[in-house]
């Protein structure tokens, strides 16, 4: 009887220990988690935060599910070490977990600004049930704040900002909005969206250091410009820092998170790992990347978990992933990896809609839709293809993309 051991009970934890009691229906299978809750969406929580949802939707698994599926699971569990010559985790209360396959499913935590007060009260960082929670309770009580970090997890804080009527100034280290998949042009109907719901993009900015009185609350953020924004709620989000510490000593090939192939399989025997953690084989960009998305990190927990039970390389993992962001009075979507490319094409359409498309030696990488996502089904085949069409990208930024317009490609 083969033992698995999922450390992580985030989606791809999850989902790999779904896949893993279908397929190997006799297995031993436990999850250990440091969280003291089961499975949640963690995308809904930012609508929690919000004040949009109650937690009651946002569970996805209770603990019935787990033991209905005979899954040993182990909340508020701290790993500690991992002996991949014994095949053995170990935890912060001396029990030990045996196995003959084991993957790691961990994520990050938010990073923490280098500066100074970063870690008074009523400055959040959005990651687990735990931190919504915190930041809507925060928000509710507060008039002023300050986000920092221009990216896909600091533009939740401007919806909370927003959706609880606080008064909010955006700080962005460059001239745009994630400056590094959007030009000026996207950028600024992101920009009007945050405006509209009350908060101000601030550019060239930043956090120098936090102030706060004298029981330890944020008062005000002061910017590298000698600026000072008062606040009394902070919003940060400047990245993950990936948990990694127990893996001390465990051989895992690692840079900037874990190494692994394209069947999730780690440098070491019998050790997989998936989701936010990895830097996996892309078999669509032919080189390693990353993905943080939701739907990425569930098929990834399933392709281990397909792996880990064949014994053998089975299945490998081709996902063209997506991200989307529904705060504003039009919807956002990027898709694939908008960041790389050797080349652009983009449109601005209307103040409300907008597209840009990333390609590398002519195919598809990524992009980002804004305001009409209708091609983004016709951008994603196009990337599982493989086809090059860099030089037919004005067809490709046409209002209504015909793939029968398209030329083959040439072999």
């Amino acid at each position: 009887m083969s033992q698995y051991v999922i450390i992580g009970d985030g989606i791809s934890g999850s989902s790999a220990a779904e896949t893993l009691r279908e397929e190997d229906p006799e297995s031993e299978i436990t999850v250990i988690t440091d969280e003291g809750e089961p499975l949640y969406n963690r995308i809904l929580i930012k609508e929690h935060a919000k004040g949009k949802l109650p937690e009651a939707p946002i569970s996805i698994h209770e603990e019935e599910w787990y033991e209905d599926r005979d899954i040993e699971l182990s909340l508020n569990t701290h790993v500690t070490s991992i002996d991949t010559d014994e095949n053995v985790v170990h935890t912060h209360e001396g029990n030990d977990f045996d196995y003959d396959k084991l993957l790691v499913a961990t994520g990050g935590t938010p990073t923490q600004l280098p500066v100074e007060n970063s870690d008074a009260d009523s400055i959040h960082h959005f990651w687990t049930f735990q931190d919504a929670r915190a930041i809507r309770e925060s928000a509710q009580a507060a008039d002023r704040g300050v986000i920092v970090g221009a990216g896909l997890l600091g533009i939740d804080f401007a919806a909370v900002c927003g959706a609880q009527g606080v008064d909010g100034k955006y700080l962005m280290r460059g001239d745009r909005w994630w400056r590094y998949a959007l030009s000026g042009d996207g950028a600024e109907i992101m920009h009007e969206g945050m405006r509209d719901v009350g908060v101000e993009p601030i550019f060239d900015s930043g956090v120098d250091r936090f102030e706060t009185d004298d029981d330890g609350r944020v008062t005000a953020a002061v910017d590298p410009n000698g600026d000072r924004y008062e606040c009394d709620f902070a919003g940060v989000a400047i990245g993950l820092t990936f948990n990694t510490e127990f893996l001390r000593g465990a051989g895992l090939e690692q840079e900037n998170g874990i190494i692994v192939d394209e069947y999730m399989q780690t440098s070491v025997d019998d050790v997989y790992a998936a989701g936010d953690i990895t830097r996996f084989y892309d078999v669509l960009l032919g080189e390693q990347a990353q993905n943080g998305s939701w739907g990425s990190a569930k098929e990834q927990g399933r392709v281990a978990a397909i792996n880990m039970a064949a014994d053998a390389d089975e299945e490998a993992f081709e996902w063209v992933s997506s991200y989307s962001i529904t705060h504003f009075d039009f919807p956002f979507l990027s898709f694939g990896h908008p960041t790389l490319g050797d080349e652009h094409a983009e449109r601005r359409y209307s103040d409300t809609e907008w597209r840009r498309i990333a390609f590398k030696d002519g195919k598809i990488v990524g992009g980002v839709l804004i305001g009409d996502l209708s091609p983004q089904s016709t951008f994603k085949q196009l990337m599982r293809e493989q086809r090059e069409v860099a030089d037919q990208a004005e067809l490709l930024l046409e209002k209504s993309v015909n793939l029968d317009e398209l030329a083959p490609t040439q072999s």
